[in-house]
C-alpha cells in the first residue's frame, strides 16, 4: 500500500574533482550534483568549478564555456543543455533500455539512467494518485480522472506521452457467501491498475531517439488484492496460443507466483482481464508504429512491478515484432522459479530491479536456492558423502513450490545510506517516494549517497 510520497529532486550525472587535498580526504567518494539551498551555498576554490555549479540540478559540462560564472541568457543556456541530453540519449537509448544488461551504467550510476529510472518512477507515481483509495467513495477502486488530464492531475505536466489505454486487474478469488452483507470494498473484485501511455511530443520522441510506450502498474490497494498477495506458491504458467515456453535446467516448466497469475489472467464477463487489455493494446500500437523505432518500457512498485514482469513475458511471448521491452521494477516481490527467468531472459525482456536492502517485499515470496549446485566433488569419502547429501536436499526443495528465482539487473539501495531518510519502518522503507529519494542520491557502491559527499566536502571548509 503507498504511503506518504517523498516528491524527487531532478537528478543529475556524477562529476569528480582531480584536487589531491580532497582525494585524500574523501578518497571513498565521487563528487555528485545534487540542489541547495540559496542560504546554503558554500565559497569553493577559484581553481575548481563553484560549489553551486557542481550542486546543480541542471546537467551542465564543466568543462565547457558555459559555466556558472559566464553571464550568458537563461534560454540559451538551457536550449544547449537540452541539444547536449538530446544527443547522448539518442545515441544510446537502447543501452539505457538494457540492451547490454546496464553494462558500466550502474556502479557508478550514469546520469541519464538515473533521469530516466525516476521519469518512469513518476509515470507509477501518477498511477497511484489518479486511483480513489477512499472505500466510503462511490468511484472507490477507479481512476479518479479521465484519461486526458491524469498527468495534469498527478502533478506530472508537460510529459509528452498521452493515455490511450486504462488497465485494470481482477482477482480470481472466489468469493463466500457472506461476503455479500460485508461492505462493499471488501468484495470489490476489479480494479483500475494503472494505463498504457504513448509519446506523441516530437521533441520527447527526438530526446528519447524513439517512440516509447509505457505500461505503469501501481500496488497493493483492495482487499482481494492482498489477498491474492499471499498465495504465494508456485504455479505452472498456462500452456497455449502463442505463449508457448521451453523447459529450464533439468526439463522443469516455468512458474509463478499464483496470486500474480490470478490477478494477470483472471476476468469477469463485463471486465476483461489484464492480460487481455495488454495484449489489445499492444497490438494495437504495434500496427499503428510498428515500422518506427519503439521501445516498450513496463514500470511498476510492488505488486506493479511483479505484473510488469508477467507482462514482459507475455508480450514477448505473444508478439512476434514485439519491440525491445524493458522493465523498471521499484521494490518488486519475487515472481517466478529459475525455469521462468530462463525463458524471460531467452525471449529478450530486460529486467532493472530496483532494491532498497531494508525492504522486506524484495525478500519475498519463498526462498532462492543456489543455482549451481555441486554434483561431483574431489575428495575424502565423508567430503564427497557430505556434498551428495546436500544435492540430494537441494533437489528435493525444489520439488516443492516454494523456490523462487531472482530475474534481471539489480540496482541495489539502502535506506541506511541516506542520512535525510528518518525513522524508517517496513512501510517506509518500501514506499515509492523512498526508493525514488534513493536512486536520486545514489552515487556508487563506494559513495552511496551524494549527503555524505556534501557533508564531508563542506567539512574542508
Amino acid at each position: 500500500m503507498k504511503l506518504s510520497m517523498i516528491k524527487p529532486i531532478s537528478a543529475t550525472p556524477c562529476t569528480q574533482l582531480s584536487t589531491p587535498k580532497l582525494k585524500s580526504m574523501i578518497s571513498c567518494c565521487t563528487l555528485t550534483h545534487s540542489p541547495v539551498k540559496p542560504t546554503q551555498q558554500i565559497k569553493f576554490t577559484d581553481n575548481f568549478p563553484s560549489w553551486e555549479q557542481l550542486l546543480n540540478p541542471v546537467s551542465v559540462d564543466l568543462h565547457s564555456p558555459m559555466s556558472a560564472s559566464t553571464s550568458t541568457s537563461t534560454s540559451t543556456s538551457t536550449s544547449t543543455t537540452k541539444r547536449q541530453t538530446i544527443r547522448s540519449v539518442r545515441k544510446n537509448w537502447m543501452e539505457y533500455q538494457g540492451v547490454k544488461n546496464w553494462e558500466g551504467l550502474l556502479d557508478p550510476l550514469d546520469g541519464n539512467l538515473r533521469r530516466e529510472i525516476i521519469r518512469y518512477g513518476n509515470f507509477v507515481d501518477a498511477a497511484y494518485k489518479a486511483f480513489d483509495f477512499d472505500p466510503d467513495s462511490p468511484t472507490y477502486a477507479t481512476c479518479k480522472y479521465p484519461k486526458s488530464t491524469v498527468f495534469d492531475n498527478s502533478g506530472l505536466p508537460g510529459t509528452g506521452y498521452r493515455i490511450t489505454k486504462n488497465l485494470r486487474a481482477t482477482s480470481g478469488i472466489n468469493l463466500p457467501r457472506w461476503i455479500e452483507r460485508a461492505p462493499s470494498w471488501v468484495g470489490t473484485q476489479s480494479s483500475w491498475i494503472g494505463y498504457v501511455a504513448v509519446c506523441k511530443d516530437k521533441d520527447e520522441i527526438a530526446r528519447l531517439g524513439r517512440r516509447d510506450v509505457v505500461i505503469a502498474l501501481r500496488g497493493t490497494a483492495t482487499c482481494l488484492e492482498w489477498l491474492e498477495n499471499l498465495r504465494v506458491t508456485l504455479t505452472h504458467l498456462p500452456c497455449g496460443s502463442k505463449a508457448a515456453h521451453t523447459g529450464g535446467a533439468e526439463g522443469s516448466e516455468p512458474m509463478v507466483e499464483s496470486g500474480f497469475l490470478s490477478l494477470y489472467t483472471s476476468g469477469t464477463d463485463l471486465v476483461p482481464s489484464l492480460q487481455q487489455m495488454i495484449r489489445e493494446e499492444i497490438g494495437r500500437l504495434l500496427q499503428t508504429y510498428g515500422d518506427e523505432p519503439l521501445s516498450l518500457t513496463i514500470t511498476g512498485h510492488s505488486l506493479g512491478a511483479a505484473l510488469a514482469t508477467l507482462a514482459a513475458y507475455d508480450i514477448k511471448s505473444t508478439f512476434n515484432r514485439a519491440p525491445l521491452a524493458t522493465v523498471i521494477s521499484f521494490g518488486g516481490p519475487r515472481v517466478g522459479n529459475r525455469s521462468f527467468r530462463h525463458n524471460l531472459e531467452k525471449k529478450g525482456a530486460k529486467v532493472l530491479r530496483i532494491v532498497n536492502e531494508e525492504d522486506l517485499i524484495t525478500k519475498v515470496p519463498g526462498f532462492v536456492v543456489d543455482d549451481n549446485r555441486a554434483r561431483h566433488v574431489a575428495g575424502s569419502p565423508l567430503v564427497r558423502m557430505a556434498a551428495e547429501f546436500q544435492n540430494w536436499i537441494q533437489k528435493r526443495v525444489e520439488e516443492t513450490q516454494w523456490v523462487y528465482s531472482e530475474v534481471g539487473k539489480e540496482l541495489r539501495l539502502s535506506s541506511k545510506n541516506s542520512p535525510d531518510l528518518t525513522a524508517m519502518n517496513m512501510s517506509t522503507c518500501h514506499d515509492l517516494g523512498t526508493y525514488l529519494h534513493l536512486v536520486e542520491n545514489f552515487v556508487s557502491e563506494k559513495c552511496p549517497c551524494k549527503s555524505t559527499a556534501k557533508k564531508l566536502l563542506s567539512r574542508v571548509h
